[in-house]
């Protein structure tokens, strides 16, 4: 076994709470450090979104195994260009960006309506879960599925995605059939999960958040811009897959469903570094970062 090996296999088993391990707390940078090629998962091309700000590329992962028909749907929307040209209409201080049509210019393309809600889903048999160790108060159970903070209850046999800093949604009106992906969000601020299982999340952000959370705030009710206020319009959203490899983002990610991501877990919970006097020894779902690096 190598010093790396070692190294996290003991800051995985202080994660899942051996008392004898109690003050084996690496750091964050040193358990990225120590980590392998193989705890590392490059984004799948067919279910990355590519998003054109004028200020630059916000990359999305999408979760199909979640949603598949919103994400179906999103994925046609693009490969239409439905989505090129219209505005972020509206942005909600510690809440949400969102962009849509409000005035219907834009046709939709064949096949694309709105959606009975995947707002939750069976327990799938096999599909990896990290379940944390502090509990939740939203939720029986939250950990990470496939790198995306995720919510399950045994008793109703159900799992979902979680509204955590960067997730993507789909807009609705007030009856849950009206969604269908032609109008999207992405949570800017404090997690609203009041919010879970009453809109179906399609993805999250892996890198451009900050393009997204610095746009000027609408002034408007909920943050909706005015007809005073200009909008920062989509110059294109594509698939990734659609995108000529020498212009794709060489994005990696950690996986979810490894020894380093626990001792990561760890590293948060219990933190080493010397400004922090007084350690926390809890973490919540949305305040677990999930690392995003260029491929080797």
């Amino acid at each position: 076994m190598t010093r790396n090996s070692r190294f996290l296999l003991l800051a995985a088993l202080a994660f899942f709470a051996a008392p004898a391990l109690a003050q084996i707390h690496p750091s964050m940078a040193e358990v990225l450090a120590a980590s392998r090629p193989s705890d590392w998962r490059p984004l799948n091309p067919d279910s990355t979104l590519y998003v054109e700000l004028p200020a630059g590329r916000v990359v999305i992962e999408l979760a199909p195994a979640f949603a598949p028909l919103h994400v179906r749907n999103i994925e046609t929307l693009a490969r239409a260009a439905y989505f090129d040209g219209l505005p972020v209409l509206r942005v909600q201080d510690d809440y949400v960006a969102q962009w849509g049509d409000p005035d219907n210019r834009h046709p939709v393309p064949p096949g694309v309506g709105n959606l009975k809600p995947e707002f939750d889903s069976p327990l799938p048999p096999r599909m990896s879960f990290t379940r944390l160790p502090d509990g939740d108060v939203y939720a029986p159970e939250v950990g990470f599925s496939d790198g995306f903070p995720t919510a399950r209850s045994a008793k109703l046999g159900l799992t979902w995605l979680a509204h955590c800093y960067g997730m993507v949604g789909v807009g609705r009106d007030t009856d849950p059939d009206t969604g269908s992906g032609a109008e999207l969000y992405v949570v800017i601020g404090h997690a609203p999960r009041h919010l879970d299982r009453n809109v179906a999340l399609v993805g999250r952000v892996v890198k451009g958040m900050e393009l997204l959370a610095s746009l000027p705030r609408g002034s408007g009710e909920m943050g909706f811009l005015t007809k005073d206020e200009v909008p920062v319009r989509i110059k294109s959203l594509r698939v990734a897959a659609d995108i000529p490899a020498a212009e794709r983002s060489p994005l990696e990610v950690l996986r979810t469903d490894t020894p380093t991501f626990a001792a990561l877990v760890e590293s948060r919970r219990n933190r080493p570094e010397d400004f922090f006097k007084v350690q926390a020894g809890k973490i919540e779902l949305c305040n677990v970062p999930l690392p995003v690096r260029e491929r080797k």
